[in-house]
């Protein structure tokens, strides 16, 4: 697949979009003609649906809707393959679980030249990539298929309007009050016949494929079933109808439940029996599979793991020759299908097993309660051993997505084990390090409310949990509301672990960086030297986590105007991290390098400041992406230096850059985009540009009491910056009055010798003489 988001006016050289991510087409696909011409029409027509609280119309949005097994993911795969020459984007997107469909959009962010899309938020990527489509840049024509969504409430925010078009697959009649429909039935007879002739593979007669047909209600699904059966058992279609016959007069005896069709359930139990008969354990290997969620399974999750697994699925793990022959056989009987993973964000290579929603319930329901909870638990067992270590390595982030769609559907948050748990949780610190904000509080919550219940408020697997809600609240800059919870849970673990345990030397990290949220310096100082040298003790004085521990001190020795004593702990932190013997993350060596050049920025020592700042500037660049927060947060430190140099002009392309580029990627009302707005502000002053100068600070000065509250100590820096502007315009008396406002509210935070309170009172100087008050 072509990687250049450049517009192109037809697809690839090979017939396909420029950018591609469709299911296999089926090659067995039969008729449907109408209602192909009938959704083209519709899409092409732009059929237009008025959205209840959406702002425009949505453009061009068509919903296929039916009963299960009627084809309706079938007709979109066809759809798309048959008209891909009119695209340039094709992106398929499972919608049955609505928290994970913007984790699917944000795949698309590199593909539309998102800036730093590898490291953005899996939300803000998101965003992007709406705003990419209704602008139809780089793409006019494009295509998203939603496939098999259901609440229209809960996809609606997720379809842009715009140039392109979109295609939603659903059983949901409610779509018919929203977007244009086109309601897809049961097989014609004529495709029925067509079908079974083209899917058996050999001479069937007219009246044997009308009679199954018939037999079958033209269900394709159940068509399907039954010519695998028919085709791999070598059976007649005589002994495949008495079959039929028998097996549907007990499944109405059985009183299946009204929402599968008579004919499918008959037909896979067919199917079933005599897989039952040839090759047992590939049955055991199918109803494990019938446990999983409805979308691809990665295929070589299937192997020995710890935990609980039945000794049949065991003996076919441990053996790869009869696991393979068990898959192939499930395959051929049309019970699973296995295809080769492509497109972004997949690992290469991968191969997948994905068995139909409607297969996976008529097994699951044919199990009683025990065996239902002895096969869930073997799932979770291969979902848990399938994890890869580290959940915070984008490397590992393509493998924790496939999982992730699983963890809804087996009910992971039932299981009390303690390794499923873990798994849990790496999943939500996967989620948190890629920026799926919305997904990690439903998921939180969820394991919350059930650990709760089953464990009680002071189990370890609770408590890691609150930590992780901890840091999505203090990453959604709810301050006090992480402070707090943060607090009990830290009260907590240490009375079930202790103080030195991990998970508790972790969560005091955050509870100090709650404290700096909030503004109080102090306690986050006194804090901090608590925990690094518990940190010291614990791990010793050059491990990783240590080190952070005293990144972070150094930070709040800033922050209290002790800049030789943060540089200090900064220099020894840096030099112990480049001899460490154990490994230190490069982004734990950029933050030690950005806030060395940080810290002797605010020594004074400006040119030492500039040299430190592009020698870790050249350093990120060379290890992260270039939009990534800490790469911007360096290149805005360096500006600041070269400000401070007196290097005016390089200063301003500079911050004029990094603030661009934090707009664009985190939006402008992110606490980093605000730093950078000030030092865009400061870098028009010194170039004489004043009322552009003034027109973002007064802003960013608006934008901050949302973040922080209008009596932090980030809301009176930013003030303390329009005042001076305000007296460089020529308004002495509101500068005064900003400046006094400034001083006292400072004072009460940080008390009258912090050094922000010194500038300030400085600068109040300076507007009294200028007002002869002085």
């Amino acid at each position: 697949m072509t990687e250049s988001p450049q517009s192109v006016s037809r697809g690839t050289a090979s017939g396909y979009p420029v950018v591609w991510k469709v299911p296999p087409q089926n090659r067995n696909f039969t008729g449907r003609k109408e209602l192909l011409d009938k959704l083209r029409k519709g899409i092409v027509g732009d059929v237009t649906a008025v959205v209840a609280h959406a702002p425009e119309p949505v453009q061009g949005s068509k919903a296929l809707h039916g009963l299960g097994g009627v084809g309706k993911t079938q007709m979109a795969i066809e759809y798309a393959y048959r008209y891909r020459e009119h695209y340039d984007l094709v992106w398929w997107i499972p919608a049955d679980q609505p928290g994970l469909v913007r984790s699917n959009l944000a795949q698309l962010a590199p593909k539309l030249g998102v800036p730093g899309s590898t490291m953005t938020s899996s939300e803000d990527a998101a965003s992007a990539v709406l705003d990419k489509l209704r602008s139809g840049e780089p793409y006019r024509r494009w295509l998203l298929i939603f496939d098999n969504a259901d609440e229209p409430e809960d996809l609606l925010p997720n379809i842009p309007p715009g140039p392109g078009h979109v295609l939603i697959t659903s059983r949901n009649h409610e779509w018919e009050r929203r977007v244009g429909t086109v309601a897809v039935d049961v097989f014609t007879r004529e495709e029925s016949v067509q079908f079974l002739g083209k899917r058996m593979r050999r001479s069937l007669s007219g009246a044997d494929a009308d009679r199954l047909a018939e037999a079958l209600g033209d269900l394709p699904l159940a068509l399907e079933q039954s010519a695998a059966l028919q085709t791999e058992a070598g059976m007649s279609p005589e002994e495949y109808l008495k079959l039929l016959k028998e097996r549907t007069s007990s499944v109405l005896d059985e009183g299946k439940p009204s929402e599968y069709p008579r004919s499918m359930s008959a037909a896979w139990e067919l199917s079933v029996n005599k897989l039952k008969e040839q090759l047992p354990e590939a049955m055991e290997l199918l109803r494990c599979c019938a446990f999983f969620g409805p979308e691809p399974i990665p295929r070589d999750l299937f192997r020995p793991v710890k935990g609980p697994v039945r000794p049949v699925v065991a003996e076919l793990l441990a053996d790869p020759l009869r696991l393979s022959r068990a898959f192939k056989r499930l395959g051929k009987y049309a019970l699973i299908r296995m295809e080769a993973e492509s497109g972004e964000g997949t690992v290469t290579g991968a191969r997948t097993v994905q068995m139909h929603r409607l297969i996976q319930a008529l097994l699951r329901d044919g199990l009683p309660p025990a065996t239902q909870d002895e096969i869930r638990a073997e799932v979770h067992s291969l979902l848990a051993g399938a994890a890869p270590g580290d959940s915070a390595d984008p490397a590992n982030w393509p493998r924790y997505d496939a999982l992730l769609a699983h963890v809804g559907p087996t009910r992971l948050a039932d299981s009390e084990r303690a390794d499923v748990r873990g798994f849990a949780l790496r999943i939500l610190d996967y989620l948190m390090a890629s920026g799926n904000y919305d997904v990690a509080h439903t998921h939180i919550e969820r394991f919350l409310e059930r650990w709760i219940a089953d464990s009680g408020p002071r189990d370890m697997s609770v408590l890691r949990a609150q930590r992780v809600k901890g840091d999505l609240l203090r990453f959604l800059g709810r301050y006090d509301a992480a402070y707090e919870l943060d607090l009990a849970t830290l009260t907590a673990m240490r009375d079930v672990a202790g103080d030195e345990h991990r998970e508790a030397l972790v969560l005091r990290n955050g509870i100090g960086a709650d404290l700096r949220g909030r503004g109080l310096f102090v306690e986050a100082r006194e804090h901090d030297a608590e925990s690094v040298e518990l940190h010291r003790a614990v791990f010793g004085p050059d491990h990783a986590r240590t080190l952070m521990a005293v990144n972070n001190l150094a930070l709040d020795h800033g922050l209290n105007s002790d800049y030789r004593s943060a540089r200090a702990l900064l220099e020894e932190a840096f030099t112990t991290a480049q001899l460490a013997e154990s490994a230190v993350s490069r982004g734990t060596v950029l933050n030690l390098w950005a806030g060395l050049s940080r810290m002797t920025r605010l020594c004074g020592d400006y040119v030492e400041a500039c040299d430190i700042g592009e020698d870790a500037l050249a350093y990120g660049q060379e290890q992260l992406d270039a939009d990534h927060p800490r790469i911007l947060l360096v290149q805005k430190d360096l500006a600041i230096a070269r400000i401070r140099l007196g290097e005016a002009p390089e200063a301003l392309e500079q911050a004029h850059d990094v603030h661009a580029r934090y707009v664009r990627n985190f939006g402008i009302d992110h606490p980093g985009t605000l730093a950078a707005a000030l030092c865009l502000a400061n870098a028009f002053r010194v170039n004489d540009r004043i009322e552009e100068a003034f027109r973002l600070a007064r802003d960013a000065m608006d934008r901050y009491p949302s973040l922080y509250g209008s009596d932090h100590p980030y809301y009176f820096g930013c003030a303390s910056n329009v005042a001076v502007l305000l007296r460089v315009r020529g308004d002495l008396k509101g500068a005064r009055e900003l400046n006094e406002r400034v001083i006292e509210g400072m004072k009460a935070k940080l008390g009258g010798g912090h050094h922000y309170v010194l500038t300030v009172a400085v600068n109040l100087a300076s507007d009294l003489a200028a007002l002869g008050d002085l």
